[in-house]
């Protein structure tokens, strides 16, 4: 594929942007109406298969958490993610917008992270509504930059 193509389909499928690749077992967790669908379409057309859902009984390349303010611990739902992945995976933490119901502070977000032992590498725009924190643990942060 082209650098050209690369970049198209990153404006046209935000999944793109954050890294999934084909083959990959995508563990989602927090799954409700308000979530951005033409993310999670681009995610399964990237990596080939359907996202696997919080009964899913393996471990996974990469959980997608979708995560609210009334959702609970932020600190926990990561420690309980982290139990989900492989070594040296990944969680893609889907917060609300600023000014969107749910929305979580930036600083709750970086705390959670640093006290469930993960790093945050990146944080991007995944749609109208919601923002995608990509938090790792400090290995997978060496490997892979």
């Amino acid at each position: 594929m082209s650098a050209t193509a690369d970049h198209a389909e990153e404006r046209t499928n935000p999944a793109a942007r954050l890294g999934f690749e084909p083959g990959q077992v995508v563990q989602e967790i927090g799954y409700d109406d308000d979530v951005e669908q033409e993310l999670r379409e681009g995610i399964e057309a990237a990596i080939g298969q359907d996202l696997v859902d919080e009964e899913y009984d393996d471990v996974a390349d990469v959980v997608l958490l979708w995560f609210r303010d009334e959702d609970g611990d932020l600190t926990d739902a990561l420690v309980d993610a982290i139990g989900l992945i492989e070594d040296g995976g990944a969680v893609w933490l889907m917060t609300p917008k600023t000014g969107r119901d749910g929305y979580v502070e930036p600083s709750d977000i970086n705390e959670a992270a640093q006290t469930a032992g993960l790093s945050q590498t990146k944080s991007i725009s995944v749609g109208k509504d919601w923002t995608g924190s990509r938090l790792v643990t400090p290995k997978a942060a060496r490997g892979k930059r």
